[in-house]
Order: C-alpha cells, then structure tokens, then sequence
C-alpha cells in the first residue's frame, strides 16, 4: 500500500465512524460494495515470528485460540469492558518486571476458559520457552482473556474449553492463513443481544492486517467478536451483524431502542469481545499498553454500544520488535485501531449460523 492509499484508507475509516448515527438503519439491505471490500488478504501472522492455533469443540460451538510468540513478544494490555475475565495481565503492567509473553490465550467458556492457558504453559515448558528463573527452568508467560458464550447450543452438556484444549490449539499452530469464523474463541460468539439470545446473530473470530507502505511494518489484528451490541461498517454507517427484528428478516437497531428509552434486557458478563493487536515494530511496555488502548477505537468504530456493563472487552498488543528506529507508536496504535475494525467486519462476514443464530451471510442470502 502506498503512503497516499493508506492515508486515504484512514481518512475513509474517521469519516465512516463520524457518520454512521445518521446513515445506520433499522431494516435490512443487501451487502454493498462498501460491505464487502474490508474482505481482502491479511492476518495476525502477517507479522513474521507469530503463529496462531484454534482449537474448536465438536459437541457444542466454543473453543480457544492461542498465539504463539516464537522469540517472546513485548506485551500491553487495555481492558475496557466492566465484565472482564483475564490471567496475567497484571504482569503486563509497564511498572512490572516481566518484559515478554510466550503466548497469548483467547477462549469462549466464561471463567471456565481460563482454564486453557494452564494447556500452553505446559506445551511452552516442553519447548523450553518462558521466562528463565535458572538454568533448568523456564515459566512461561501466558497472558489469557475469555468471553462468555455458555448459553450457545445444549449448555447440559458442560463442554467448555480446557487445559487438553489449550495445548491442542498449540499443536495446530502455524504461520500460515489463519481460519476465520466459527473457529477457536469464536466458535460459540454472538451479537446483537440487547433484547436477549433469541434476536442475536452468530458471530465469529476475524482477522486482518496492514503494511506501511515501503517501510517494512505490518500491524495486525485477530479478534472474537461477542458483544451485546450491533456490528457496523463504519464506511457505510450500515449494520451488518445485530439484533433482530422479530420477524428476523432485519436489524432492530439497538441504539435507536436505546434512544427511544427501551429498558435493557441483557445480563451482565454474559458477552465479551477480546482481541490482540500485533506489530514487528519495536516497543517497550508502555508503548505497548497505549498501542492496545488505541486499539480498543477499533471495537468503537464497529460495535454500537460497545465496552458495556455487560462486556469485558479486552485488547492486548505484542510487538515482535524485529524493526527498530524511530517509530511513532501514536501512528502504529492508529493504524491498529483501523485493522482491528477490519477484523470485526471478518468476524461476523466469516461466521456461519446455527440453529437459531443466522449469520450475515444467511441474512444476505435473502
């Protein structure tokens, strides 16, 4: 992308969040040009060094994914959603010791999902990779975050992810494309539940990236879209992703009901979008943590109402540092906020429904 492009690409992005109030309506339209041009190439392994695994459960929709840091990764952390449920991110903390992660975990299973990082630490402590306390022993350093999404097929059977379900995604990790969609932290996600389950839609895990023109930087997302509000593209200002109306053949419009003084349905915790944000330019912590806090504008442009009481969303950022200088991590962390949108419009274009919970793709279809 050249330099003129990609300031145009994020002038196009400001304009399109500025504007959605007034071009968002409730009914559904078919997919536009506008819709569907966020759907190019590009992903969270576009930064050399990272490599992302899923493990996705047969018995029910829910899974985890993992990204593997290969040499270590300089980490930040930004939580902005009051229903959080994380491991670790207080080492994250620019005041604290611990400079890099060897992974980063993201799983459905509420609470129950945490349990997966316990799986990479092992699979880490196998390949001898952590943070070294000795000459024999390594503590690997596995920051985590989870979303909610018990109540998505038979909740009877308690199929959450695991530890087992943590290392397996470990052993599918690779550097190649990664799958979007009904996979990993994303298999049992939903949005648009406002008015509760039975209007949502199915959601998914995107992922998207971009090149600085000829200065060798990649900044990359990965993201599980689960939020209580409505997915918009914030080019066109449309919804793409939401709560249905009761016919399910549109979108109820979540913040138009909010305006019109609709009282709230949603329980809290019970949604939750997490992500990570990725570069191979070179940072410290506190870089990082303000990179991850520009990266949350990514979740604003395309998700209304977003970083609710009823959300725990949580972004962290890695750098691979594999390009040194002079960089601005003010222009990295806007140019993270931007790709971080794109893959929240992959998130809900990739998934496919379940009974129940159509997709863009079904409503599209029509």
């Amino acid at each position: 992308m050249q330099r003129r492009e990609f300031s145009q690409s994020l002038l196009a992005l400001a304009l399109g969040a500025g504007s959605r109030a007034l071009a968002r309506e409730p009914n559904f339209k078919a997919p536009t040009a506008d819709d569907l041009d966020w759907l190019g190439p590009g992903g969270l392994t576009d930064v050399a060094g990272i490599k992302v695994g899923h493990f996705t459960a047969k018995q029910r929709p829910t899974g985890c994914t993992v990204i593997l840091c290969e040499a270590g990764a300089v980490a930040g952390v930004d939580v902005r959603g009051s229903a959080p449920g994380t491991r670790e991110t207080d080492l994250l903390n620019p005041v604290n010791t611990v400079e890099q992660v060897q992974a980063i975990v993201l799983s459905g299973g509420s609470a129950f999902g945490l349990d997966t990082a316990t799986g990479v630490v092992r699979y880490l402590e196998e390949h001898g990779r952590g943070f070294k306390v000795g000459p024999e022993i390594v503590v690997p350093i596995v920051p985590a975050a989870i979303l909610f999404d018990l109540g998505v097929g038979d909740p009877k059977l308690k199929v959450r992810p695991n530890a087992e379900s943590g290392y397996q995604a470990c052993l599918a990790a690779a550097a190649g494309p990664v799958p979007q969609g009904n996979v990993g932290a994303g298999a049992g996600a939903t949005v648009g539940k406002l008015f509760g389950q039975p209007f949502a839609m199915k959601s998914g895990l995107g992922t998207a990236s971009a090149k600085i023109s000829d200065t060798g930087i990649v900044v990359a997302a990965l993201v599980a879209v689960n939020a209580v509000g409505d997915v918009i593209n914030p080019k066109s200002g449309r919804i793409v992703a939401g709560a249905r109306t009761h016919d399910g053949h549109g979108f109820r419009d979540s913040m138009a009901e909010i305006m019109r003084g609709y009282q709230v349905v949603a329980q809290p915790g019970t949604n939750t979008t997490i992500g990570v944000v990725a570069t191979n330019a070179a940072f410290e912590k506190v870089q990082m943590t303000k990179i991850a806090q520009m990266a949350h504008d990514g979740l604003a442009r395309t998700i209304n109402p977003v970083h609710t009481p009823f959300d725990g969303d949580t972004i962290f950022a890695i750098s691979t540092g594999t390009v040194k200088g002079k960089i601005n991590h003010g222009h990295i962390g806007a140019i993270a906020a931007g790709v971080m949108a794109q893959a929240v419009l992959r998130a809900v274009t990739h998934a496919q429904g379940i009974p129940g919970l159509p997709a863009y793709r079904d409503l599209a279809a029509r």
